[in-house]
């Protein structure tokens, strides 16, 4: 999967490259814009990301997209360009994450962008900033370093417009000329791993106490005469119309307190 997303990618693509501090994943973002260079326009929003000597050309506040297109109808290429950004960490330290998603999604829908590849270091986040933005992205490549010195792993995850989660997982190592070749992979389609803390847990796993029910507790438990279930008698005078069908039926109880010398010592005030 790995050498299609090289070749191309769709338009209104959002692709995320997801690294860490233990292996960077601009080489692998470099090889991208290798793959598909056909003429570079190259803007700075690094050395002034806030415009604070007015001699920058674009700031980190001006992503969004009405000046993204503004910026690149300004190059000479006449078809849509796939926007590379590196990194989209260094926007989201100086806007908020629901702003950048707004924009990125807004970018999928095409335009003057065909396509849109960002480099996110993820541990310089919070998980659900993370999660935000690679929700969004049609393709999500999380890279981390490999057994040997020269390889890395791709966990790949690809969604189709039809909603179908591919994700494979990829040794890959990348040449000096940011080529990158695929040692070995292996695939699983259709299938959505969850992690750890999503997984369903039984939470009646730690009690100190059983709340389940044995069989002849359970059978004791059906046979239980429920309080306030009408009697046979009384079932068979309500239902019967006719003399004495307004009558009220009272059927003691075996705590009541009745006096029989002085029914009505109960209403004495």
């Amino acid at each position: 999967m790995l050498s299609e997303l090289l070749q191309g990618t769709d338009t209104g693509a959002v692709l995320i490259i997801q690294d860490s501090c233990s292996y960077s994943g601009q080489h692998l973002l470099k090889s991208f814009i290798s793959a598909a260079l056909n003429k570079l326009h190259f803007h700075s929003a690094y050395t002034d990301p806030l415009g604070w000597t007015n001699r920058s050309a674009f700031t980190v506040h001006q992503f969004c997209v009405e000046e993204l297109t503004h910026l690149l109808k300004q190059t000479s290429h006449p078809k849509p360009v796939t926007l590379v950004i590196d990194s989209l960490s260094w926007i989201l330290r100086h806007m908020s994450p629901p702003a950048v998603c707004k924009s990125l999604q807004q970018l999928k829908k095409g335009g003057a962008v065909r396509a849109v590849i960002g480099l996110l270091h993820a541990d310089m986040h919070q998980r659900g900033t993370v999660g935000s933005v690679c929700h969004l992205a049609t393709s999500v490549i999380t890279v981390a370093p490999g057994t040997k010195g020269d390889e890395a792993v791709a966990k790949i995850t690809k969604r189709s417009k039809l909603g179908k989660v591919t994700q494979d997982e990829e040794i890959f190592s990348i040449k000096g000329d940011f080529s990158v070749t695929v040692v070995s992979k292996t695939s699983h389609a259709g299938r959505r791993q969850t992690e750890p803390e999503e997984q369903q847990m039984d939470p009646t796993a730690n009690l100190t106490f059983n709340i389940r029910l044995s069989d002849t507790e359970r059978e004791a438990k059906e046979k239980l005469a429920l309080p306030f279930v009408f009697s046979k008698e009384k079932k068979t005078a309500l239902l019967q119309s006719g003399p004495g069908s307004g009558r009220i039926l009272y059927e003691p109880d075996a705590n009541d307190d009745y006096d029989q010398e002085d029914p009505d010592d109960d209403l004495d005030v």
